[in-house]
């Protein structure tokens, strides 16, 4: 038997055995899920802003100020909880003041990082900040330290957040915003050891100290402050920044992707075998260790836990879907990405006591993305499913799970077939497993501790082929369907995932 830990729960591979057992029981001091882990991502890249969120107040596309009604109406149903932009790379070489004011004096820009296009600035920090008050949710707003001034963040911050008389507060009202907006979180700079200025971690911390100097709390407005993390794997990183910018940060970001092939060719998103299956739902639990990595070098710098982890890009990255533009990273996305964003969630719910923000890479036609567009249709993705399954997580408290899972094997390697995570809800306990084993369904046994089980309702994602994907020929390819044969006796209950599955459910006890 192989054990791996988790901080609040831990998986046990059993070779050979016939059924997987799951036990679930509250704990003390059990951490809240906090709602921002399940955030998204909006970069001004391909397609994701201007046709996926942005069309303009005259446009045919019904919209609601600009914004289109059906993205909007649709991101509304995951409960989005915080949502970042602009960028991303686009990030650090945006300059705020030329997204403002009447449309028809905005300048236009090239977009160097992302297929060299031509934007003209129409959806800028107003546009934004209507979309993050219709969506209800928080805005993350990345600063531009690349190719920025420390004024010109010290503006933005001012621009977005001081009620008083003010140069920058004077010029919002003149651009029609009469109050601040409540901006919770800043990003100071974006992948700054790469696309963001290439920057080594020792050089970054001492330009990290001095920008986030400027980013002003001015009355009645407190702005967390997020230092450029590591990138994956690179402990280094996380080491200097926490050694060397604690006291100065709220928090500190992470970024990670996973693919089956090599950054210059990354897979294919719909044309894939059994082994490329398997390999990314290995790369995807592995995000396990990842974060234990991270957190234990956090934990060394800052016991008390006061400086959030936010890895606020993950996801899948396959290579461009065939005809579209270079640059626009646009892919489909298949059950395969489904169950690889149940592992992460699953995973940074587990890791909550540190875990306080996630951003998936991105919202609308980007990578692993919620929503695609074409024209004036729409279609969810297999992945917006997982979401919107996973949204009652949030603000939730974490319970401890202990899963003995069987062993999926492929090609003389073994995996754990089940991955899972439960919290304690106001409707009851919250369990949510994903089947990684593509080739067949895995029985349960689930005991929850304490009274006798009253009901269990919920539903499953899965689909007939391992890149089944929904498509605007298609919309409904894949989609969650009811929970079924769910057998219940006293404090347990018993049911078979099917294969390549995303479950969630619900789980009542008796008074």
């Amino acid at each position: 038997m192989v054990s791996v830990s988790s901080v609040v729960s831990k998986t046990a591979v059993k070779h050979g055995a016939d059924i997987n057992k799951l036990k679930i029981s509250e704990q003390s001091g059990a951490p809240i899920i906090a709602p921002e882990i399940y955030g998204h991502f909006s970069e001004h890249l391909g397609r994701c802003i201007y046709g996926g969120i942005w069309v303009g107040e005259d446009s045919d596309i019904p919209n609601v100020k600009g914004i289109r009604k059906d993205v909007l109406d649709a991101l509304r149903n995951l409960n989005v909880p915080v949502l970042r932009w602009p960028g991303g790379c686009f990030a650090d070489e945006y300059h705020w003041k030329d997204g403002i004011g009447p449309k028809d004096q905005r300048p236009e820009i090239v977009n160097t990082h992302w297929g060299m296009v031509t934007e003209d600035n129409s959806f800028g920090t107003h546009e934004f900040m209507r979309l993050c008050e219709l969506l209800d949710c928080e805005a993350y707003i990345a600063g531009n330290v690349g190719s920025g001034t420390p004024e010109e963040m010290m503006d933005w911050v001012e621009y977005l957040t001081f009620a008083g008389k003010s140069e920058m507060a004077n010029l919002r009202r003149k651009n029609g915003r009469e109050e601040p907006w409540d901006v919770k979180y800043f990003g100071v700079g974006n992948e700054n050891w790469g696309c963001g200025g290439n920057m080594t971690p020792e050089y970054y911390s001492d330009v990290y100290k001095r920008y986030q100097t400027y980013v002003k709390n001015y009355p009645g407005s407190r702005v967390k402050k997020i230092a450029c993390g590591p990138n994956s794997w690179d402990t280094h990183w996380m080491e200097v920044l926490m050694r060397n910018c604690r006291g100065k940060m709220d928090a500190i970001s992470l970024h990670y992707y996973i693919m089956t092939g090599s950054w210059g060719n990354k897979g294919s998103a719909v044309d894939f075998e059994e082994k490329d299956w398997f390999k990314l739902m290995d790369n995807a639990l592995k995000v396990r260790d990842l974060l234990a990595a991270h957190i234990e070098i956090m934990d060394k710098y800052d016991p008390d836990k006061s400086i959030g982890l936010y890895v606020d890009e993950w996801g899948t990255w396959w290579n461009r879907q065939p005809g579209s533009k270079p640059g626009f990273l646009y892919q489909q996305n298949t059950i395969r990405d489904a169950v690889s964003a149940g592992i992460f969630l699953n995973e940074f719910n587990k890791h909550a006591k540190r875990v306080k923000m996630a951003n998936i890479a991105q919202t609308v036609n980007v990578l692993q993305a919620m929503i695609l567009t074409k024209q004036e249709k729409m279609i969810l993705t297999p992945t917006y499913h997982v979401f919107e399954m996973y949204k009652h997580h949030q603000g939730s408290e974490l319970v401890n799970s202990s899963l003995e899972a069987r062993s999926y094997s492929l090609g003389g390697e073994n995996l754990p077939a089940l991955n899972v995570s439960a919290s304690k809800t106001d409707n009851g306990v919250y369990v949510t497993i994903c089947n990684i084993n593509h080739q067949s369904g895995e029985k349960i046994s689930i005991e929850v501790e304490g009274r006798d089980i009253a009901d269990v309702s919920g539903r499953t994602l899965t689909a007939n082929k391992i890149n089944s994907h929904n498509t605007f020929s298609s919309p409904g390819n894949v989609q969650p369907t009811a929970l079924n044969d769910v057998q219940i006796k006293g404090n347990t209950l018993s049911l078979e995932l099917p294969a390549k599955s995303v479950s969630a459910f619900t789980v009542k006890q008796k008074n």
